[in-house]
């Protein structure tokens, strides 16, 4: 068997084509070339395969499926990951050079670490610098993060390095579909993880009209959705016998977005009468 890399990424897609071919060049092109990149195509019925099947290089695992959604995707990958550490990414996202350099020196240097992510700046459909998101670079230690979680997501997925034995722990669950990176960051911090970001600018996250963040916003109240999100953890939370004053912290949180999510709600409804 093949010597082990030290970084598998997982890379989900379905109907990624206009971007993918972008977002495979800046994977392959990192300094640190130490990995493999598994690919999971979830039944794409665009060109999404042909693009993938265009790269020949020998780290690119290629792993086709019919349409099993995006979480179901994720948990494949995490168990065909063969690395010391698994890297995110998505299909319409760009990684910049040095990613996965910075931040697997970031997991080598602090072994108490099980989760590093990275400031990521926002562009568009044309790849145009649109901004940064002020909650991303306001929490860079673990303790910003910690203070910041049990009231909103500060954490973009897509940026994130990890420990392997850390997400085989903890594998994405199926019951917060659309915002399963933030149950996962709420699970890992009840337990007393230490999450952190390299504060340093290393991934471009596409916002467009196809993607899941602009689809599910627009659709639904955000509010709510952290509500139901947050309700979820803490009810996990009790039947594992857990509480803490992160939890705690969690049920303010969660109480705070059901009264934003109401009031929405009746001026949305004041609205159209």
């Amino acid at each position: 068997m093949a010597t082990a890399p030290l970084i598998s990424v997982i890379l989900p897609v379905y109907n990624g084509g206009p971007f993918l071919r972008q977002t495979l060049e800046a994977l392959l092109a990192q300094t640190l070339g130490d990995f493999e990149l598994i690919v999971i195509n979830d039944g794409s019925s665009d060109d999404s395969e042909a693009i993938i099947l265009s790269f020949n290089d020998p780290r690119i695992q290629y792993l086709p499926q019919t349409n099993h959604g995006f979480i179901f995707s994720l948990n494949r990958g995490i168990a065909a990951a063969r690395g010391k550490y698994i890297a995110r990414i998505d299909a319409d996202d760009v990684c910049l050079p040095e990613r996965f350099e910075q931040q697997a020196a970031w997991l080598n240097n602090h072994p108490e670490t099980a989760v590093v992510g990275c400031f990521i700046t926002f562009i568009d459909e044309n790849g145009k610098v649109t901004g940064e998101w002020p909650e991303d670079r306001a929490c860079a230690t673990n303790a910003q993060i910690r203070a910041k979680l049990p009231y909103a997501n500060c954490i973009a997925h897509p940026g994130v390095m990890a420990r392997a034995t850390v997400l085989r722990e903890y594998p994405y669950r199926k019951e917060q579909q659309h915002i399963e990176d933030y149950d996962l960051w709420l699970r890992l911090q009840g337990d007393g993880k230490v999450m952190e970001k390299v504060p340093l600018p290393l991934l471009q996250y596409r916002v467009h009209s196809g993607s899941v963040t602009v689809s599910v916003i627009k659709r639904s109240n955000i509010f709510l959705r952290h509500f139901h999100c947050k309700r979820r953890y803490l009810a996990y939370r009790a039947v594992q016998g857990k509480w803490n004053r992160f939890d705690c912290r969690v049920f303010a949180g969660m109480c705070r977005d059901g009264m934003i999510a109401f009031v929405k709600f009746l001026k949305q409804r004041n609205a159209h009468v």
